[in-house]
């Protein structure tokens, strides 16, 4: 299969995304390339990798000094004591700023691994190696690193660009179709907030995503997400206002999270597209976008089955904690609830137009959902 190579590049960004099958082979190849004084590597793994990938990945490795740190991922993985365990096992191991993290694993395992590699000795070299669709499309790109508060998701933080991002496509084929809708959810919202062309691409190609998984079409998509997410950060990389239009249904989708608890219950590309049906809903209320584009929209979605209630994700119907959460999103900067609205698919309002008193929401919360 063709290898599509994307260079995420500005003044303050400079590393490549290599997308397609078989990446696997030249994981050592590109570390002496891009992390050329590296002796020592920290192998940062889900535990729910498959066995031969992990193998291989060692294997391929073996000329280095390699210490492994596997961990059961969820949420709770995002935490300062977490964190600082392993800061002092890279620390008592005397890594340098020559040596390099690898994260292999979804977005928990590229936020913790990232914020670590961020803070060890003010920053050692940091590779990606995403193996959900969700942060090969999404969590991989951009430099976004973090851990949660009791406060709520991702508060905590730095912006730490990789060396490169290795994206694998084979290992989408461990994963299970839940997975695959959650990484989804990020493409979608990729093609709502930026490319109505993108839109149809999906429409027509939205069976061999979700049920067949045709890697060559897996492999467009992905390319195409990340093009889209790359044009936001490039322009606002610490994301001060457009970098924002990404967000698109994630103030309420981190709210439906943090409500629920992180259980696995509901994880985060269903609760993104919740977000995003309820946001295109606020939309309309807002009169922002037509009625035609939420019909498209909700739809594409029931075409699809995908979620679009919150009932059905969370223990009990609590608007009320919702809403408390929202109110502490990152991208807030007065007591109000600031939304990315959408105009039409393809075009979204801009950061900070549309803000909504936390009182008000629960009305509105009861009508739109």
């Amino acid at each position: 299969m063709k290898v599509s190579k994307l260079t995420i590049g500005n003044k303050n960004m400079n590393y490549p995304i290599f997308i397609g099958s078989g990446i696997l082979n030249s994981i050592k190849k590109r570390i002496r390339e891009y992390c050329p004084e590296t002796k020592k590597i920290a192998l940062v793994i889900d535990k729910n990798i498959p066995f031969k990938y992990k193998k291989e990945i060692k294997q391929r490795l073996s000329s280095f000094e390699i210490y492994t740190f596997e961990y059961s991922v969820n949420e709770n993985l995002k935490s300062f004591t977490k964190t600082n365990n392993l800061v002092e096992k890279l620390l008592k191991r005397n890594f340098n700023r020559n040596d390099t993290l690898i994260a292999v694993g979804g977005g928990i395992i590229g936020d913790f691994s990232g914020f670590v590699a961020s803070i060890t000795k003010r920053g050692i070299n940091f590779i990606n190696l995403p193996t959900t669709l969700l942060a090969q499309v999404d969590s991989s790109i951009g430099g976004k690193t973090g851990i949660n508060s009791n406060m709520g998701k991702n508060l905590i933080g730095s912006f730490y660009q990789p060396k490169l991002v290795l994206t694998e496509l084979n290992f989408l084929k461990s994963l299970s179709k839940r997975n695959i809708i959650c990484g989804f959810a990020e493409i979608l919202k990729h093609a709502l907030i930026h490319d109505s062309n993108f839109f149809i691409w999906i429409k027509k190609n939205s069976k061999n995503i979700l049920e067949n998984l045709n890697l060559s079409i897996m492999r467009e998509a992905i390319l195409k997400s990340c093009k889209i997410k790359f044009y936001f950060v490039s322009k606002d990389e610490k994301e001060k206002n457009i970098r924002m239009i990404l967000n698109f249904g994630h103030t309420f989708a981190h709210a439906i999270e943090a409500a629920n608890g992180f259980s696995r219950k509901i994880n985060h590309g269903e609760a993104v597209l919740i977000g995003m049906i309820l946001a295109t809903r606020l939309s309309f209320k807002k009169k922002t976008c037509s009625f035609s584009t939420l019909d498209k929209i909700e739809d594409f979605y029931k075409k699809n089955n995908l979620p679009m209630k919150i009932q059905k994700k969370l223990k009990k119907n609590n608007f009320k904690q919702i809403i408390n959460f929202m109110g502490k999103d990152k991208k807030n900067n007065d007591e109000r609830i600031n939304f990315i609205l959408l105009k039409k698919i393809g075009k979204t309002c801009q950061p900070g137009k549309f803000k909504i008193p936390k009182k008000n929401m629960g009305s509105i919360l009861k009508k739109i959902n």
